[in-house]
This record gives structure tokens, C-alpha cells and sequence, in this order.
């Protein structure tokens, strides 16, 4: 049997569907699982070992200095012939029917196409349950693993000796902490990151490593935080900090393996910190935690009442992080056991 998932929406979306390619290859263990995906997210699937082959296309719109668009839709066909050529069984496309992903299904010409729809809520609120809910429509069982991205030991063993390099010691804990949000409501201004940051690192041996989407905030295509990331790092002068702006997703992946805990705002960064199983504190504005919050790992919401990040205070984030260190705590010791 031949399955291809389609899904070319945001780098959480993609995370919140590896749970459902994990199920597919524990019930179909011989088939060809492969999938489709932009240029843009594929580094989410890289390594990944339910798949046997990742495709990945550029959208028009995210194309470089020099990259002409017919060349990009000259590359594109290319993509889909050689879908065809594959003649899959099945074409699932757990992010719904857009426009975009089913001409790709019928262009590729499979046999079956399943789309995500109004029944697949049955499944759960959250985005990988309904995600999941395409499995019985296959006829297969029902289940929501754990989602799943594989950090590059390469740049691991990088980061690793960065920060022993910068600190001038080999940090025994490491509390990451990813300062942008692409929405305005998900934002908390740089003077509380700096005043969390100088809390969590206070014990001995505690480091923090500091992420942010590099680039000015005016940039039209990616705008980006580092004049943000100035701030913080100049309010926490002296305190242990290794800045690491990630203009690659698998940078940011493997920064964030590193960590025994993250802070940061509902998006990318915290989907793919699940994945890591990392504990977290999210912070949410005015998105819904019940569809899009971390999925599989220890985690606590902040989300106020105004669903603005912003009125979210220092120490109710404080209050939250003690609670699921605990939270954690507790789940080593059982596993222990």
C-alpha cells in the first residue's frame, strides 16, 4: 500500500500531523508512507522515521533573492509527475479541503482521497486528535501518539560546546526561552522575559539559551526580533544567557533538544518543543488552547483574561513554571520506578 499526506500549511500544523503519520506506521508497517509539504516547513520531517520519503515544493510566495516564479512552477510539475508516477492507494490531506491541496490530490491521480472534515471532530477538540480521526475512516484504529521531529546530533554537539564556549562552564540544566510570536496578541514585552529569565537562572549551574526569529520587525516576508532580543540580552547583563537567533528550522529543533524546559508563545517553536517532550510554560493570546495547545509532554497555559500576552505578569508565569517543573518531577520519578 501506497499513502501520501498532503499538508503545506504552518510548521505547528505539520508537527500536529506526525502523530497521525506515527499511527499509520505502527498499523501499516509495510507500506510506503510518504509526504508532501512546502519547502518552507520540510525541515520539520527531516530524519523522520515513519517516513520513507519526503517531498516538499516551494510556494511562490517564500521565493528568494534570484528565484524566478516560472522557474519555481517549472519545479513544482516536476514534484507532481513524479507523484504520479507513484500511484498511491491513498492521498490524505489532514489540514481540509484548500483549494491548493486538492489540486495537488488530483493532479497526483490516487485511487482514494481523504479529506479532513466536519465529521473528523469527533475524534476531539484538538488539532491532532481530529488529525487522528482520519485513521477509522481507513478503517484503521483510532489512536493519538505523541508527535515526533528528530534534532541533527550535528548541530546538537554545536550548540552544546557554543554554550560552554560563551558561559565559560558546561551548564548542568538549560531553560530555553523563544521570544517571538508572529500575532500581536501573543507578544509579552522584552522587560518580563528579562525578569523571568534572571528568576529561572539564579540556581547554580543554570543557564539559559535565548531564541528569536532573526531579522528586523519591518521585514515584509519574515520579520524578525532582534531588536527585541537586544533588549532582553542587555536587561540581563551578567546573568548566564547564550543567544541563539535561529534563521533555520533545524537550528531552532536542535537548540530546543538541549532544553530541560521552555517558555515561549503559542506558534512553531512550542509545537516542535512538544514534539522534543519538553515540560513548557505556553504563553496564549487570543488563539484556543483546547485545538492548538502542546500535545504529548508536561506543559502549563497562561492565557488572560483580555487574551492579550502582554497582561500576563512575571510571577503568575513564575507561579506556572514551579508548577510544571513539579509536574514533571513527578513523571521521572514514575518512570523511574
Amino acid at each position: 500500500m501506497k499513502i501520501l499526506v498532503i499538508r503545506r500549511d504552518n510548521i505547528g500544523d505539520l508537527v500536529c500531523t506526525t502523530p497521525l503519520i506515527r499511527a499509520l506506521r505502527r498499523q501499516l508497517p509495510n507500506a510506503s508512507l510518504q509526504a508532501l509539504v512546502t519547502h518552507y516547513n520540510a525541515e520539520v520531517l527531516a530524519g523522520n522515521p515513519d517516513l520513507d520519503r519526503v517531498y516538499s515544493y516551494q510556494k511562490a510566495k517564500h521565493r528568494g533573492p534570484g528565484e524566478g516564479t516560472l522557474g519555481i512552477y517549472w519545479q513544482r510539475l516536476k514534484t507532481i509527475l513524479a507523484l504520479r508516477r507513484e500511484r498511491f492507494d491513498w492521498v490524505l490531506l489532514p489540514g481540509g479541503a484548500a483549494a491548493s491541496s486538492l489540486r495537488f490530490a488530483r493532479m497526483i491521480a490516487a485511487k482514494r482521497v481523504l479529506i479532513r472534515d466536519d465529521q473528523d471532530r469527533q475524534g476531539g477538540a484538538h488539532e491532532v486528535e481530529q488529525c487522528c480521526h482520519l485513521l477509522p475512516r481507513m478503517g484503521l484504529r483510532y489512536e493519538t501518539p505523541a508527535p515526533l521531529v528528530v534534532p541533527d546530533p550535528a548541530l546538537q554537539q554545536a550548540f552544546r560546546e557554543q554554550c560552554s564556549a560563551r558561559l565559560g562552564f558546561a551548564p548542568t540544566r538549560l531553560i530555553g526561552v523563544h521570544v517571538s510570536a508572529r500575532k500581536p496578541s501573543q507578544r509579552w514585552p522584552a522587560d518580563r522575559f528579562a525578569a523571568f529569565i534572571r528568576a529561572v537562572t539564579e540556581p547554580e549551574g543554570t543557564a539559559c539559551l535565548l531564541f528569536w526569529a532573526p531579522g528586523t520587525s519591518d521585514d515584509p516576508k519574515h520579520p524578525g526580533d532582534d531588536h527585541k532580543a537586544a533588549e532582553i540580552i542587555a536587561a540581563t547583563h551578567g546573568a548566564p544567557v547564550v543567544p541563539l537567533p535561529t534563521g533555520h528550522l533545524r537550528q531552532l529543533i536542535a537548540g530546543l533538544s538541549l532544553c530541560d524546559g521552555v517558555l515561549c508563545a503559542d506558534g512553531g517553536a512550542m509545537h516542535l518543543a512538544a514534539a522534543l517532550g519538553k515540560p513548557m510554560v505556553c504563553l496564549f493570546g487570543d488563539s484556543d488552547p483546547e485545538r492548538w495547545g502542546p500535545w504529548g509532554n508536561p506543559h502549563r497555559i497562561a492565557q488572560a483574561e483580555s487574551r492579550e500576552v502582554e497582561d500576563l505578569t512575571v510571577e503568575s508565569i513564575l507561579q506556572r513554571w514551579e508548577e510544571v517543573q513539579g509536574a514533571n518531577s513527578a513523571i521521572e520519578c514514575q518512570e523511574r520506578q
